[in-house]
């Protein structure tokens, strides 16, 4: 895009085979409202040979992300440890994108999107971030964090608050990254002078708290 952001996913297999959740995410944007050119935008990442094939089959931006130690071709039970360090490679994958001095916008591939969620972002946030559970003001911290959909703009204050967020999983082990930014988004925010906005659900809605008119949803986690 014209001012350097980047729209990242990440799967393995187990979510890449023909009639899978991909299919159904790049079918999103195509039966979306005017959204179908944001594939342009798109980058997929990928963690084993046998998603890296079958992306290239289906978009033209694929980009595999090669780890030592850990079998991506399966899936990952939630909060085991294999799974732990699936998301917290993927904050650091994060923190080096933004190092590169792009903006990204990260999308888990299991969300469908229907309109463009990029005019619900404030131009002053430096994180925009999914509510699980959203209290009406998008600026309150009180709000609950989805990182499935994660907006970051590239600068000192952001790097160095990944930075930080990554160091602090060792305060909070066996923990994933969701978790520990809910506890250090008070003290980091203060601490980097970092703007975090909560997505209203209205217009990014999910399991949580469903976005209750699709008229005006942009996204359902």
């Amino acid at each position: 895009m014209d001012d350097n952001t980047v729209i990242i996913t990440s799967l393995s297999e187990a979510w890449a085979r023909p009639g899978s959740l991909l299919d159904l995410f790049l079918e999103s944007f195509k039966a979306g409202e005017q959204i179908e050119h944001l594939l342009s935008h798109l980058v997929i990442v990928v963690m084993d040979p046998k998603a890296f094939k079958r992306c290239k089959e289906v978009h033209s931006y694929c980009y595999f992300l090669e780890t030592k130690g850990i079998n991506y071709t399966n899936e990952k039970v939630y909060m085991t440890k294999d799974y732990l360090e699936m998301m917290w490679g993927r904050n650091l994958f994060q923190q080096k994108i933004l190092e590169l001095g792009y903006n990204f916008l990260f999308t888990d591939v299991d969300i469908m999107w229907f309109r463009n969620p990029l005019r619900h972002i404030a131009i002053t946030s430096h994180i925009a971030i999914a509510s699980d559970f959203f209290f009406g003001d998008e600026d309150s911290l009180t709000n609950a964090p989805n990182g499935g959909f994660l907006y970051v703009r590239s600068c000192n204050k952001t790097i160095e608050f990944y930075k930080n967020w990554h160091s602090a999983r060792n305060d909070f082990p066996g923990k994933h990254e969701q978790f520990v930014f809910n506890e250090i988004k008070r003290n980091f925010t203060d601490r980097f002078g970092v703007k975090i906005q909560f997505l209203n659900t209205a217009h990014c809605g999910g399991f949580c708290q469903l976005s209750k008119d699709f008229n005006k949803a942009g996204l359902q986690i």
